[in-house]
């Protein structure tokens, strides 16, 4: 194997290629990146337990002078091409098993990996993709991934559910404390329901996040191929069925508070400060709780109060309200911020049935895009 490539596009690729990198795993030839080069083309793999990425590069600065293919040890490699200046990178593998990698004042040599012993990965796209707009699985991706479990007890809710239903693409995702869900509407396509992992997801979002063109969408029974710009990038589904949560949507709300979304954030921040977390019950991650009082003068209140530190009351100002008595409810001041940061939305609306029931968030300019979350008990 011998090549010569820009710098800079080595760089972009690599970046793509490092999401697939594990940072441990029992099989040592999974922490390198496979190299193979053809007549014409250079590809790069990176494997884990979760997703594969592979790039193809056809570039006009590419020089292949030898083809062939090795696996190198992956974090090195990356930290390397990242540190050094030359313009241009020679790789050349030699017949001791060495990657030299060549620079305008020197050079580097990385022993390789046999990859004949490489897991080897299937990329071949099926029929039928689904396409969308890289800015809106962006969006998908962004409203809410955040909101699946991070724990093992229910493996299923550490992915999120992407669901088509008569031209109706529902993404769903929860930890059984709270709930987002963006609705999109898309060309005919054949119905589905798969559930992929939140951390996949998010490794494909900064993926993309510099990309806007079309992407597409492969689905077979237990993976989904996700192919853009000269990228690969598929990830395992998990097993299992995804909960039912439609009940938890509720049309009628005797509650009803619209908020700067701004302004509701700078005061749940500054209440959360010196709010106790909760350790005691069984949630599977420690919270701030704060609780949201509606008063008879329709003053609404944020407080919360800590046992060894002290206690803060701060006003937040309604644009709206609809309601015709008072009331007390408290959540995860974490959970809160995190659903009001999914808005794109100058104003946000908070829609209460009880004390107890789920209270859920839309925001005026946020299409299709709801919030849910479960109120914690309190005493008042």
């Amino acid at each position: 194997m011998n090549l010569t490539i820009d710098r800079e596009i080595l760089i972009e690729n690599l970046n793509t290629i490092s999401r697939g990198l594990p940072s441990k795993t029992p099989n040592p030839l999974l922490l390198g990146i496979k190299i193979y080069v053809t007549e014409t083309d250079l590809f790069m793999t990176s494997s884990n337990s979760d997703i594969s990425v592979e790039v193809r590069i056809n570039d006009p600065s590419l020089e292949i002078k030898e083809p062939g293919e090795a696996v190198v040890p992956g974090r090195f490699f990356i930290d390397i091409i990242r540190k050094i200046n030359s313009r241009k990178i020679n790789l050349f593998l030699s017949d001791d098993n060495l990657l030299f990698i060549k620079v305008d004042r020197g050079e580097y040599n990385l022993k390789i990996m046999d990859p004949i012993d490489y897991p080897k990965m299937d990329y071949v796209p099926q029929d039928n993709p689904l396409e969308l707009e890289a800015d809106v699985l962006k969006e998908v991706i962004r409203t809410t991934s955040f909101a699946a479990a991070q724990s093992e007890k229910r493996p299923i809710l550490n992915g999120v559910n992407f669901r088509n239903e008569d031209g109706k693409l529902y993404v769903t995702a929860t930890d059984s404390f709270r709930l987002a869900e963006k609705v999109i509407n898309i060309d005919e396509y054949e119905n589905f329901n798969i559930v992929v992992p939140s951390k996949s997801l998010d490794e494909l979002y900064r993926s993309i996040d510099n990309y806007n063109g079309k992407i597409k969408l492969y689905f077979s029974s237990n993976k989904l191929l996700v192919v853009f710009k000269n990228v690969c990038f598929q990830t395992r589904l998990l097993e299992g069925t995804f909960p039912v949560l439609a009940n938890l949507i509720m049309n009628n709300f005797p509650f009803i508070l619209k908020f700067n979304k701004d302004e509701l954030v700078s005061i749940v921040e500054s209440v959360s400060l010196i709010s106790p977390r909760d350790k005691d019950r069984d949630r599977e991650i420690t919270y701030s709780i704060i609780k949201l009082s509606l008063k008879r003068d329709r003053i609404v209140e944020l407080s919360t109060q800590n046992q060894a530190v002290g206690g803060v009351v701060l006003q937040a100002i309604p644009t709206d309200i609809i309601a015709n008595e008072p009331i007390t409810i408290g959540f995860s001041s974490r959970y809160l911020l995190e659903a009001l940061r999914s808005f794109m939305s100058t104003e946000v609306t908070i829609n209460i049935t009880s004390q107890i029931r789920p209270f859920i968030i839309h925001g005026d300019d946020d299409a299709n895009l709801t919030q849910v979350i479960l109120p914690v008990r309190i005493e008042e």
